[in-house]
C-alpha cells in the first residue's frame, strides 16, 4: 500500500508544506504495516475476510473529527 500522491485539503488543492507531507507518508506506512499485521492475525485466526475488511471499515467510520469536537 503506497501513500497517496496528493493529500487534498478540503478546498481541493493538494497539500504542498514538504513536513507535513513526510509526517502523513510515515503515519500512511505505519498504519499499512499495523493494518496488514492485524488482517492477516485474524484471517490465521480464522477470521472471514470479508468479514475483517467490514469491520476496519467500520473503524474507520467511526472515527472523530478533531475539528468536530466541542471545547471543554
Amino acid at each position: 500500500m503506497s501513500a497517496p500522491a496528493i493529500w487534498p485539503q478540503p478546498d481541493g488543492t493538494p497539500l504542498a508544506c514538504r513536513e507535513k507531507l513526510k509526517v502523513l507518508a510515515e503515519n500512511h506506512a505505519e498504519l499499512a504495516q499495523v493494518m496488514q499485521d492485524a488482517f492477516e492475525d485474524a484471517v490465521l485466526m480464522g477470521v472471514d475476510e470479508q468479514a475483517m475488511r467490514r469491520i476496519f471499515t467500520g473503524m474507520v467510520e467511526a472515527l472523530e473529527s478533531p475539528k468536530r469536537r466541542d471545547p471543554a
